[in-house]
């Protein structure tokens, strides 16, 4: 498709933003990768524990599950801390569990053995799409602990079943569009993020009209755009486990 110059970098309909995902940000933790969207930026770490929820534990499984949350000036206007509020909003709460869900789509919790890792999403600059962003990082962050893991002889084999990555895609002016930006994604009739695993399978995908009906046509047009760029950000993913392995 031709670039359009009314986009955030001049960049066609069906093009992501510039992208770089950076492992082994966070040296203090099992796992983490620093993932950059356009001017979205997300801090992802997985840290391992020796243990499991208690209605998980004498199982021989592990688990996995996800805490998401925004920097104070990660938007233009400062956002106050879940900690000072006493609670969290709803929209963290949502987030958060669509982080651990579409990861725990692709683990095998039987060889991850009796331990939970946990894997927390910051976002450090938020410009649209930051679930996407944390899911997409997140794996990666997983990918290296695991391979500490298994280097270091606490699990005998990856639990990893496959890969995960999303992006977020919308119409606007009845166009589909990929890698919503904050502007487009406050003007979309419809906005989705889509989350798929390495060899196609629709993990999760979140679609809402705003103002004009989602035709089945549409939604046809918006998961092949979204899977066109889940593959590029696995090409990504796949550079960044390696460049981690190769450390």
């Amino acid at each position: 498709m031709p670039a359009d110059p009314s986009r955030s970098y001049g960049r066609a309909p069906d093009e992501l933003r510039p992208s770089t995902i950076e492992p082994g940000f966070m040296r203090t933790a099992t796992g983490s990768a620093l993932i950059s969207i356009g001017e979205t930026r997300v801090i992802c770490t997985a840290s391992a524990q020796e243990s499991v929820p208690r209605w998980m534990a004498g199982r021989g499984k592990g688990w996995v599950t996800a805490e998401y949350g925004m920097l104070p000036a990660s938007t233009g206007e400062r956002k106050q801390r879940d900690a000072t509020r006493g609670r969290q909003d709803g929209r963290t709460v949502e987030i958060q569990r669509l982080i651990g869900r579409s990861l725990r789509g692709v683990v095998d919790f039987a060889a991850l053995g009796e331990r939970t890792i946990y894997l927390d999403c910051d976002v450090l600059q938020a410009d649209g799409g930051t679930r996407c962003a944390s899911i997409t990082g997140a794996f990666v962050a997983l990918s290296v602990a695991c391979a500490k893991l298994q280097s270091a002889g606490r699990i005998e084999r990856s639990p990893l079943t496959g890969s995960v990555a999303a992006v977020s895609c919308g119409m606007i002016s009845g166009v589909p569009l990929l890698d919503l930006d904050y502007p487009e994604d406050s003007t979309a009739e419809v906005d989705a993020n889509v989350v798929m695993t390495g060899d196609g399978g629709l993990v999760e995908v979140q679609a809402t009209a705003e103002r004009t009906p989602l035709s089945r046509a549409h939604l046809d047009e918006l998961l092949a755009l979204a899977a066109s760029g889940i593959g590029a950000l696995q090409l990504l993913q796949e550079q960044a486990i390696a460049a981690a392995a190769g450390a």
